[in-house]
């Protein structure tokens, strides 16, 4: 009488297992019984009949409430998040008719071109209209679980439960232990450049529900509108897609596993990775490992940023850091980001008065800080100060001076000046945080 108890209890407890990992999973979508599917496996190793799941009214209102709780700007059809919204049961049953018929079209994606971080070199951001950004959601609630199963570990990127500082602390742990030679790699215009075909392949090795593929499919194909020009992409994934996250891991996973297979310490943050070394020459040919492989991929590694480091004399960056000789610091280009994000809330001739200008200020002091709190302390006591000269350059123009705070100004607005009116201190903040990630 005890063995069906003990076997109920053990069945009991691995469903409240699986339930607790997929968690974040979209629950419309995948209840109890498609849990215990994706952890068991499925015939063949393959998943059928999923478009019902993608169009069921559930999963679009789920959807659509993550991207009305994204905002964003409207895309070629000029209808904004508020104006989908003020009528979204209709727009939702139009849209959800159109994906059970098959009759649904992806809209053209508008394109405009975004400054890169400390760079006057610029990159595409693709913008779907809100209509295609709710099926986009849609999908990818139905799809996400089903390759995360099986993603590697070294891989952070655009997952569940996973972002930079894991990232990051894993590369610091590595550092720690000795492993010193980096290859730094950079993928040349990676989402512009996946080849569809490829990926399509890659879907299918999970997926045989065509009318999910078809519609994969459309929307790699969707059209292009940049200015005046309208053209249809041969290749890529548009960033600013909700799938192209997704569709990004799924094509750069089995670069992932090889790595895992040939025993490469390997951390990857989307398509931008670092593999740690032990020797150059571990390093060199890990190197030549990922040439292969990215060339056979039909990608790219970029020719002027891909190289093999030492990273105890000439460090190396990842994700906004700097790393180099057992020390933590704030990359220059992410510090140049910085600095330009501030002066814009810092002009001189702003209309607004100090404490709402501190406030504006705060939030962008607050969450920079947050994520860049672990580096070297003795910049946030240069940045404090180069802030509050700022600060009194704006208190100076409204006396009628011109020219930045000066020595005078230092004793007219003295720091505890701006202190008193909740300027947020990158030093004192600093200092009260423990140095490890």
């Amino acid at each position: 009488m005890e063995t069906p108890s003990t076997t109920v209890s053990a069945t009991t407890s691995r469903v409240e297992d699986a339930l607790f990992r997929w968690s974040w999973a979209e629950p419309s979508v995948w209840t109890e019984r498609m849990l215990t599917a994706l952890e068991n496996g499925v015939k063949g190793g393959k998943w059928y009949a999923l478009i019902d799941k993608v169009h069921a009214t559930a999963n679009l209102k789920a959807a659509f409430a993550k991207v009305k709780s994204n905002g964003g700007v409207a895309g070629v059809d000029h209808v904004t998040v508020e104006e989908f919204n003020r009528r979204w049961e209709a727009n939702l049953d139009y849209l959800q008719g159109q994906l059970r018929d098959g009759s649904y079209r992806p809209q053209a994606v508008l394109r405009t071109w975004i400054p890169k971080p400390g760079s006057r070199e610029k990159r595409p951001l693709g913008i779907p209209t809100v209509r295609d950004r709710t099926a986009q959601g849609a999908l990818r609630n139905v799809l996400e679980p089903i390759f995360e199963h099986d993603f590697a570990e070294h891989s952070y990127g655009f997952r569940p439960g996973r972002g930079c500082k894991d990232a990051l602390r894993q590369v610091d742990s590595l550092l720690k232990q000795g492993y010193a030679w980096i290859v730094d790699a950079d993928l040349k215009s990676y989402f512009d450049t996946i080849p569809h075909d490829r990926l399509l392949d890659r879907l299918k090795i999970k997926i045989s529900d065509g009318r999910v593929l078809e519609l994969i499919q459309r929307y790699l194909k969707a059209g292009i509108l940049e200015g005046l020009k309208h053209w249809t992409p041969e290749s890529g994934a548009p960033q600013g897609a909700v799938l192209s996250p997704l569709l990004s891991n799924i094509y750069l996973d089995p670069l992932d596993h090889l790595a895992n297979e040939r025993g490469l310490e390997m951390v990857r943050y989307a398509d931008d990775f670092v593999i740690l070394c032990r020797t150059r020459e571990e390093a060199e040919a890990a190197l030549e490992l990922v040439r292969v492989w990215v060339q056979d991929a039909g990608l790219t590694l970029h020719p002027e940023k891909t190289r093999v480091v030492d990273a105890r004399t000439e460090g190396f960056d990842f994700l906004g850091y700097k790393f180099l000789s057992g020390q933590r610091f704030i990359r220059t280009k992410s510090l140049d980001k910085f600095k330009d994000t501030i002066r814009a809330k810092t002009v001189r001739n702003s209309g607004h008065g100090l404490e709402r200008i501190i406030a504006n200020v705060n939030q962008t002091l607050r969450g920079w800080f947050e994520y860049f709190k672990h580096a070297d302390p003795l910049k946030f006591s240069s940045l404090d100060s180069w802030l509050r000269g700022r600060l009194r350059s704006i208190l100076r123009r409204r006396m009628g001076r011109r020219g930045r705070g000066r020595g005078p100004d230092h004793q007219r607005w003295k720091n505890a000046y701006f202190t008193e009116r909740g300027l947020f201190s990158l030093h004192t903040a600093r200092a009260e945080v423990d140095q490890p990630f």
